[in-house]
């Protein structure tokens, strides 16, 4: 089991890590549970707000990386979509499409009048 410097004036999360100040407030997690239509008991609200604060202390980890010297990357992979003919290969037949409508008349398909 990982023993961190006790010296040191940081809290470690069980794998050893070294964790950041809280970035996340469960108030902003509440506010996105509204705008998502959510609910969330309150021990779902400290588990994500608590993964929150993880995601961005690791954004913040990589944000102490040296880049100047890596080129901009727009896309990973090749670039573009492969292309391929643009062709109708299932032509709709009207006959079996309405033979599973529950009402038709003339070609079409019914439907019950919805406004008066």
């Amino acid at each position: 089991m990982y023993s961190p410097d006790m010296e040191r004036a940081e809290c470690y999360d069980s794998r050893g890590i070294a964790m950041a100040e809280t970035k996340i407030t469960l108030e902003q997690v509440r506010h996105v549970a509204r705008l998502a239509r959510l609910e969330w008991s309150p021990e779902e609200e400290e588990r994500l707000r608590a993964d929150m604060d993880e995601m961005l202390a690791y954004v913040d980890k990589l944000n102490e990386l040296d880049t100047k010297d890596v080129a901009p990357t727009t896309q990973v992979g090749e670039a573009g979509m492969p292309m391929r003919d643009d062709e109708v290969t299932n032509r709709p037949d009207a006959e079996a499409m309405l033979a599973n409508a529950p009402s038709s008349e003339r070609g079409y398909f019914k439907v019950p009048k919805i406004i008066e």
